[in-house]
């Protein structure tokens, strides 16, 4: 590429990540439980991206071309890693801010830890239907699995963060 090809390319990734970096940031934090390993995560997605990065501008939907690309590097990063490894720590929930916020964090902090108890893929499942608000056809095409195993998936999740929060 030239000098001059370079510049535009990263100018445009530079605009997208600008209007969607935080959004994917947080969309890898809840995959991840983990605010360093969310960073190496859309790090290493971005890296990907960049090498072809002209194709992905092109494409109808760029945000949703990296969010599966994030996604799919993250299953493959969870296939990599040891099963003794937890998902998230309790210490590396971020700081709360502020005074106010203090029950919202609580409850906040309650809910990933249950959430990291969960197996990776049905926790895929739940931040891609909660967080980013996808339909079971969406989130199947985006896993490679059936829509019938994501509502699967789902129901169990949820039917296992239920039976947790009980007395």
């Amino acid at each position: 590429m030239t000098r001059g090809r370079e510049t535009v390319g990263a100018s445009g990734l530079e605009a997208f990540l600008a209007a969607n970096g935080r959004a994917l940031l947080r969309l890898a934090y809840v995959l991840t439980g983990s605010r360093t390993d969310a960073e190496d995560l859309l790090q290493d997605t971005l890296v990907d991206l960049h090498r072809n990065w002209a194709r992905v501008a092109a494409s109808q939907a760029p945000y949703a071309y990296t969010r599966r690309a994030l996604v799919n590097r993250h299953t493959s990063n969870r296939r990599k890693r040891s099963a003794s490894e937890r998902p998230i720590a309790p210490e590396t929930v971020p700081d709360p801010g502020t005074p106010d916020e203090t029950a919202r964090v609580d409850s906040d902090l309650a809910l990933w830890e249950r959430l990291a108890t969960l197996p990776p893929r049905m926790r895929q499942v739940l931040v891609l239907r909660f967080y980013e608000d996808l339909g079971d056809a969406a989130i199947a095409d985006l896993l490679g699995i059936r829509a019938a195993t994501v509502r699967s998936s789902a129901a169990r999740a949820l039917a296992i963060l239920r039976e947790d929060e009980q007395p």
